[in-house]
């Protein structure tokens, strides 16, 4: 066995590499950007080598710098994660040259199966169902039309090194080809180093269920059963839960082996996973096609190790030392169900767009890296399991993606998982930047996930005017109401009690007018606590300051994050923020003099939604634009994001400059 390893990679995965480690009695190293200096792997690891500046394509994505430090600190082995160098195999040859173990596929395998457009021509040799396309990559725009045509819409533009959701994009038409082919090409290049792309026909309502594959270099090759990832948002896996809602035994099976046969063909070994589009309407399983290989551990291995039991990264670094599996096929079971929610740094509320910052609180339901009274961190405590590689003062940049942790549940049903997540969730805090929380939340307790009827369109198709919140019913809202008119008269009895006040014994306001979801409850806290005339059973304590309380009303369950505002709260749980009015009833008929605030007019400018860099600019001043008119591009977090003109206007001013790094709401132009 390796006494020491490298780990290629960052942020979470490098933790969790280091994690399993450790519990190997093997030594780690970390290798480190300007950006990662203060990160918790390069703390995590037993040494730690600092490799460039900051942008990935000069730290991290540099080979030499890798190889290097592998010589510099005597690592015999080097884990690459997911993403940067996991599937290039130029890198896995270099190790081979300098006598570095790469803890991994063979090189053979990665050329085979790493390059979308090789790989798709193998598996339709091996009489593996594969997707109508392009079977070589597409040259020019022009080309790409042609190529659409040929194939017809809708299709999908795919970087052919890609991957985790980057460097693909969807055609409806000819008009969206000219609009993203060249972007996807530049994505390409930018986060992988090739800008090769190439298109394929677009399935509708197509489920995305992948294999994971498991083997070693004595010619033993597993498949550990399945992970449906259908819940997406431009083709970026957001859901991630094992086993799949719509896999039988019989399609596991067919499914399994068909994936095992084509890893055997290449000469597999390591894990890996097979990604496969299965048709929703054929509740038969047959109709299922070949969609890429993964030459890497995946994101989402969490959820196969919790039903499994079977830790994926020891796994891994064991058959790279050449030891046999010590596991065959019948003793791979499904224990349970696993469930993960990937936390990212982005806002729901403002249309999913990235947010960047510093952590100002960061406070999991459990510590990352938690394991049970066992000493078993793959299904966490109590079946809540945190991955993160953050720390709370610490800031989540724009040069890698915004993934801020991994929550991770396991129960004995799905529905368990799930109301785990929901739970967990709410008792998730972050602040100082824009995260998706809530929206994950809702997705739990959405009936149409709850009853595994899932596509890769269900986030466009469930929100199709974006996300407000989740819903709420009138019942939960009267428990907030509740909730709320107890902090407020903890408040009001902590107010009463500061100096110099006036003469006399002061009570606190035990009425209260609380205004929530648009409707106004008359809260009483004087012996029993009413709603509306109502007794309900409230059981709670606040201090004034907390940021999270506990509450239960009858059989409900809440956790409940609070913040003070001017003329109330703000009250976030079950994946949705309510805005509270609060004031002592005696106070609240005088709201109605009140002068209500018109907010300005904003649609006269073109305001960067983001921080990012300004990496084009199609106006000038002068120029007449239409409603939908592509004005500018912005790239945040390696994505290109492309802003339209609300509306029919001229051009006033131009404010920012192409190559230009704009801060979150700067005007890039003004229009009249």
């Amino acid at each position: 066995m390796f006494k020491k390893i490298l780990i290629a990679n960052r942020g979470e995965i490098a933790c969790r590499v280091i994690k399993t480690a450790r519990r190997m009695g093997i030594q780690t190293v970390a290798v480190y950007s300007d950006a990662d200096a203060r990160a918790p792997f390069v703390q995590m690891a037993d040494e730690a080598v600092h490799i460039g500046p900051s942008p990935a394509a000069q730290s991290y994505l540099i080979a030499d710098k890798i190889i290097a430090a592998c010589k510099q600190t005597g690592a015999e082995a080097v884990h690459p994660g997911y993403g940067f160098l996991s599937e290039r195999t130029s890198f896995a040859e270099e190790l081979a040259k300098n006598g570095i173990a790469f803890i991994g596929p063979p090189v053979g395998a990665i050329a085979a199966m790493g390059d979308k457009i090789e790989s798709k021509k193998l598996a339709k040799a091996a009489g593996v169902n594969t997707v109508p396309g392009s079977p070589e990559a597409i040259a020019d725009t022009a080309e790409a039309l042609q190529v659409s045509r040929e194939i017809g819409y809708p299709v999908m533009m795919k970087a052919s090194a890609g991957g985790g959701g980057k460097g693909m994009r969807l055609a409806y038409n000819d008009k969206d080809v000219e609009e993203g082919f060249e972007a996807t090409q530049r994505e390409g290049l930018n986060s992988f180093g090739d800008e090769r792309v190439f298109i394929e026909k677009f399935i509708l309502n197509p489920r995305h269920i992948e294999i994971q594959i498991l083997g070693d270099q004595h010619g033993n090759i597993l498949y550990l059963n399945e992970r449906e990832c259908s819940i997406q948002r431009r083709h970026q896996k957001v859901v991630e839960e094992a086993p799949s809602p719509f896999v039988t035994p019989k399609m596991r099976k067919a499914m399994g082996e068909q994936c095992v046969a084509l890893a055997r063909a290449v000469g597999y070994y390591s894990a890996g996973t097979v990604e496969l589009i299965v048709s929703g309407a054929d509740p038969s399983g047959e109709s299922f096609y070949f969609l890429e290989m993964n030459t890497r551990l995946q994101v989402e291995h969490p959820v196969t190790e919790a039903i499994t039991g079977i830790d994926l990264v020891e796994q891994m670094t064991r058959v790279a030392a050449g030891e046999k599996l010590s596991m065959t096929q019948d003793d791979i079971k499904i224990e349970g169900w696993s469930i993960e929610n990937r936390v990212y740094a982005e806002d729901p509320y403002r249309g999913f767009l990235p947010s960047t910052g510093r952590l100002v609180r960061y406070n999991p339901p459990v510590d990352g890296w938690t394991e049970d009274e066992q000493g078993n961190g793959r299904r966490g405590v109590d079946g809540i399991r945190v991955d993160d590689g953050v720390y709370e003062g610490g800031e989540v940049s724009m040069f890698y993606d915004p993934m801020i942790a991994k929550l991770v549940t396991w129960g004995a049903t799905r529905d368990e998982a799930a109301d785990k997540q929901i739970a967990a969730l709410d008792r998730f805090e972050i602040e100082g930047l824009g995260h998706n929380i809530d929206f994950v939340s809702a997705i739990m307790q959405h009936p149409r996930f709850r009853s595994g009827n899932l596509t890769t369109g269900f986030i466009a198709e469930e929100y199709p005017d974006g996300f407000t919140g989740a819903a709420t019913s009138p019942e939960v809202l009267r428990h907030l109401a509740a909730i709320a008119g107890f902090i407020m008269t903890a408040r009001a009895d902590r107010a009463r009690q500061t100096d110099q006040q006036l003469n006399g014994e002061l009570e606190p306001p035990y009425d209260w007018s609380v205004r929530i979801g648009g409707v106004t409850h008359l809260v009483s806290l004087d012996e029993d606590v009413t709603v509306d005339g109502e007794a309900i059973d409230l059981q709670m304590e606040y201090t004034p300051g907390e940021r999270l309380v506990e509450a239960s009303v009858g059989q409900a369950d809440y956790g409940v994050k609070v913040e003070v505002t001017r003329t109330g709260l703000k009250l976030t749980t079950h994946g949705a923020i309510h805005k509270v009015q609060a004031l002592p009833a005696r106070f609240a008929e005088l709201t109605r003099h009140m002068i209500e605030k018109i907010p300005p007019d904003l649609s006269r400018f073109l305001i960067c939604p983001m921080p990012g860099l300004l990496v084009a600019l199609h106006v000038k001043e002068g120029d007449k634009v239409e409603a939908g008119q592509p004005l500018a591009v912005v790239e945040a977090m390696k994505m290109e994001n492309i802003l339209r003109a609300e509306k029919t206007a001229t051009v006033k001013r131009v404010n920012a400059a192409q190559g230009e790094s704009l801060a979150v709401d700067a005007v890039i132009l003004e229009l009249e």
